[in-house]
């Protein structure tokens, strides 16, 4: 039996981007770190919190590529001549992505007690209806 995608489904057109995004999403690999959140905060809008305990607002960068909302991390090194006798907070570098429906849009990202909080909104979808004319042959 062969296995249909959903860009090839018969009753499903157009939807090959959808499929390389659900591809895409389902590679990021994003291995549990750092631990996030994801809450509705109103029936149009939801808020993206991202445990980032040890960076700075410098050493994190939001950006939005390809309906992907793209979230990294990376702390400068520490240059100091410190000696850990045990060191258990870990200075890696990390990337989040999230993908994003069309119509959801990133609003304001801001930093509070070692939280990342990213809002976003969705606009309120537009019913339109087309009507096609039929040309005679």
């Amino acid at each position: 039996m062969t296995k249909l995608s959903l860009g090839s489904h018969p009753h499903m057109l157009g939807f090959e981007r959808l499929e390389r995004l659900l591809e895409r999403s389902a590679k990021s690999g994003n291995e549990g770190y750092p631990p996030f959140n994801i809450e509705q905060t109103s029936e149009n809008s939801y808020r993206i919190t991202l445990a980032v305990a040890g960076f700075a607002e410098d050493e994190l960068s939001i950006t939005v590529e390809d309906r992907q909302l793209i979230i990294r991390g990376r702390q400068k090194e520490d240059d100091s001549e410190r000696v850990f006798l045990h060191r258990g907070i870990a200075a890696r570098q990390f990337q989040r992505s999230f993908v994003l429906a069309d119509g959801v849009e990133v609003g304001e990202a801001v930093m509070e007690n070692g939280l990342l909080h990213i809002d976003l909104t969705r606009a309120q979808p537009e019913t339109v209806v087309q009507r096609i004319k039929i040309n005679k042959g």
